[in-house]
């Protein structure tokens, strides 16, 4: 955090730019014949570009992988934040916006996955005050893929209650848009269906997670990392993903629906899957409509069967990953 004041580059940059990473990569550079360097996420970059700019006789084009927008997700974060954290990191936001601006007029092409976060990026390019005369990178949408080959139907236990949600817990949009479910949504669904129970899958659960569990062990169990989702996933009528802050495309999403699992989920959750509301997935935004959607799905088999098959063809049709990638190909030829 001090760098990142001291540098005006964002902590994001600054926590990540590790020596051992950068030696790693110029070693790779300097003894191998490579034409790209495909840096993936934002705090990737600047080893790339650093050893693209130390070998350059050797030309390496550099490719962002750039996913999302990053600095709408922080600006996000701002809005649903305690009042003591805003101006932090209303200041992180502004400076990774400035710094993924600068980033395209320097590396050689951009991925995205949504046409949203290529706005996003069109945006930091304005922020950065990057003129019409300068070379920019090209940006081309890949939406992130799945193996439907891999990932096939389950059977879910009939008459279940229970509602599953993972991600990786020390991100903190995800911890956020679950602490939003579990404290706020929850409650209600509980009123409706009182037999409803949760499950909460994944690495690093925060402290207040945990106490959650401590106090409700019947009704909501905290599993941490698990090696396979499927039995979970089995044992469960549904799977919530609560977003309220984030970018880029929601894999846990694409992966339920290659699993056939009904999903309710936010708008921003749902931000770049072209899904059709009410027939592929559930969309809701407040605590009450969320509440509603979820209590309204558990209690109605038959709508979450046909979730199941529509998510199901959708990720079939849409995302399967060798429907996806072909959109890599010109990029790299």
């Amino acid at each position: 955090m001090v760098r990142s004041y001291l540098t005006g580059r964002p902590f994001l940059i600054e926590r990540d730019d590790l020596r051992p990473m950068q030696e790693m990569v110029n070693r790779l550079i300097q003894e191998g014949d490579f034409n790209f360097i495909h840096a993936d996420q934002l705090t990737m970059v600047q080893f790339a570009l650093r050893a693209a700019s130390a070998f350059a006789d050797k030309q390496p084009k550099v490719i962002f992988d750039a996913h999302n927008a990053v600095w709408s997700i922080v600006e996000r974060m701002q809005e649903n934040a305690r009042w003591f954290l805003k101006p932090v990191l209303g200041i992180e936001a502004r400076r990774v916006k400035r710094y993924e601006g600068e980033l395209l007029k320097t590396v050689d092409h951009v991925l995205a996955v949504t046409d949203v976060d290529r706005a996003g990026l069109e945006k930091a390019l304005e922020f950065a005050g990057v003129s019409r005369d300068d070379r920019v990178a090209p940006i081309t949408i890949v939406p992130i893929a799945v193996d439907t080959q891999q990932l096939q139907p389950i059977r879910r236990k009939m008459g279940s209650k229970n509602i599953v949600t993972l991600g990786t817990l020390h991100y903190p949009p995800n911890a956020d848009g679950i602490r939003w479910f579990f404290n706020e949504v929850f409650p209600l669904v509980r009123q409706r269906v009182p037999d409803a129970t949760l499950t909460i899958i994944g690495k690093n659960p925060p402290k207040d997670f945990l106490e959650l569990t401590a106090g409700n062990p019947e009704t909501i169990k905290v599993t941490g990392y698990v090696p396979d989702l499927i039995p979970y996933l089995q044992e469960s009528a549904l799977m919530v993903v609560p977003v309220r802050a984030g970018g880029g495309m929601r894999v846990r999403i694409l992966e339920a629906f290659a699993y056939g699992m009904p999903v309710v989920t936010t708008t921003i959750g749902l931000e770049g899957i072209h899904a059709t509301l009410g027939k592929d997935v559930i969309v809701a935004d407040s605590a009450v409509d969320f509440a509603d959607s979820v209590s309204n799905l558990l209690e109605n088999v038959s709508q979450q069967s046909e979730l199941a098959v529509h998510g199901r063809k959708l990720a079939e049709n849409k995302y399967d990953w060798q429907v996806v990638l072909d959109a890599m190909r010109p990029v790299y030829e």
